[in-house]
């Protein structure tokens, strides 16, 4: 009888184990819980939401324009925020007249970011039509609701260093279960 229930302790304790050096090494590296705190992403994220978080493909590729990432608030390391990437390293980005222009290598002058995935009526505004340029690890990040969303507009440009992952899915609510990727942008 004890001999049994030593087994069966023993079974258990390999199976944690084995369980543990299995997600461990997942969830701090490869995929990341993460909830939606506020309405800066509305109407594409809601509060409370779940959403899972790949670690693990900006190493191997740098951010898109249009992903949706999870980045530690540059003020406050210990804060996460939610953005959408509008401006890459060494853009220039200007908001002006209700929308985002941005310029590169290839738009000296510039071209008018056309966001298919905000609300129709949904202007820009900050920054006074002033011109940011983005260092060669700087991104420039919006929330989708750019009237309640504390973003580059207020805190400045994001380094490549304090982004955690782009989301990859929602798990939470059932019914808005979705899997994500960057928008397709027309130049």
């Amino acid at each position: 009888m004890i001999k049994n229930f030593f087994a069966y302790v023993f079974e258990l304790v390999k199976v944690v184990v084995i369980s543990l050096a299995i997600i461990i090494p997942i969830r701090y590296y490869l995929i990341q819980p993460f909830y939606v705190k506020g309405a800066s992403m509305e109407p594409n994220f809601y509060d409370k939401e779940y959403l899972i978080i790949d670690e693990i493909s900006y190493r191997f590729h740098e951010p898109a324009r249009g992903d949706i990432v999870v980045f530690r608030y540059p003020r406050n390391p210990e804060e996460f925020f939610i953005k959408r990437v509008i401006g890459l390293p060494g853009e220039k980005i200007q908001v002006r007249d209700g929308s985002v222009y941005i310029y590169n290598g290839s738009h000296k002058d510039g071209f008018k970011l056309e966001e298919k995935y905000l609300p129709a009526n949904l202007m820009t505004y900050g920054l006074n039509d002033e011109i940011t340029t983005l260092s060669q690890s700087e991104y420039f990040v919006l929330g989708d609701n750019r009237n309640s969303s504390k973003d580059s507009r207020s805190f400045g440009a994001v380094d490549k260093k304090f982004v955690t992952g782009r989301v990859l899915f929602r798990g939470w609510p059932f019914n808005r279960i979705d899997v994500f990727s960057a928008p397709q942008y027309s130049y």
